[in-house]
């Protein structure tokens, strides 16, 4: 029995990694970049200087909470799409409501919660193709067909030649795009009540998960290939999170050497 529940288990933590792993992998080095930039703005220039890219960035990720709300039918109560708050440093809010018995709509609470993860990238694919002279062919640069630093390497150094080629700087368009890129990156990572949220769909999902193994193992079902076959949706959003991590970081390279000689010792307030 005890080697059956631990099989159940061994199953189940990777069929959770295969699926949502990337959304927490991401989730957290995002965080760490975006927190990295939003202070040289604050030690530099102060809260307000990261209004600059908040006012388009912030409503792209209530957006993002809106339409996934929506997605997995909760009623949204309130909706502030950019509304600046330097004491809670809060920038706006989705505010939703649901039946906590529904499984469905339970479930929805972990990609409610990390909705921007995937509307924002979405989104910022989409104006890079549009906007940018070769933005199809930069982007097909982080496309590979095995998945290892040697090729992401190679993948990230011909994307970044193509994307600041000469031909690119001296065109406005580009210029739009990559300071609406800037927007967008800088404000994807998911917030403290965000992370909550998605924990509680997640744990949901994890429990649902657990049980269904329970019974698939007791009939000799494996869906573990089932699952793994729905992983390779996610699995196809790893050249746009690549593409997502380049651009912040970018951003705060840039926002560092610029904002250097304002530099100052002030509390970030966030």
């Amino acid at each position: 029995m005890v080697n059956f529940f631990v099989s159940v288990i061994e199953v189940t933590f990777i069929q959770i990694v295969s699926v949502l792993g990337i959304f927490f992998v991401l989730g957290f080095i995002l965080a760490e970049i975006q927190a990295a930039t939003l202070r040289n703005y604050s030690h530099s220039v102060g809260w307000r200087g990261i209004l600059w890219t908040a006012w388009l960035g912030t409503p792209v990720h209530e957006y993002g909470h809106a339409f996934f709300a929506l997605l997995f039918r909760h009623k949204i109560t309130d909706i502030v799409l950019f509304s600046p708050n330097p004491n809670t440093g809060e920038l706006g809010h989705v505010n939703h409501s649901y039946q906590p018995r529904n499984f469905y709509q339970n479930s929805g609470n972990f990609f409610i919660g990390l909705a921007p993860l995937i509307f924002g990238p979405l989104l910022l694919v989409f104006l890079l193709i549009v906007l940018v002279p070769q933005g199809r062919e930069i982007f097909n640069q982080l496309t590979v067909s095995q998945i290892s630093f040697a090729t992401i390497f190679a993948g990230i150094k011909k994307s970044l030649e193509l994307l600041f080629s000469y031909s690119n700087l001296s065109s406005w368009r580009f210029w739009v795009f990559l300071y609406v890129s800037f927007c967008i990156a800088s404000h994807l990572a998911p917030s403290r009540d965000d992370r909550r949220g998605a924990w509680h769909g997640g744990l949901t999902i994890i429990i649902a998960l657990f049980l269904l193994n329970i019974f698939a193992l007791l009939v000799q079902w494996d869906i573990t290939k089932y699952v793994l076959d729905f992983a390779y949706f996610f699995a196809g959003l790893i050249t746009v999170y690549i593409y997502v991590l380049l651009i912040s970081v970018t951003h705060f390279l840039l926002s560092f050497l610029i904002l250097w000689p304002w530099r100052k010792k002030r509390p970030l307030n966030i």
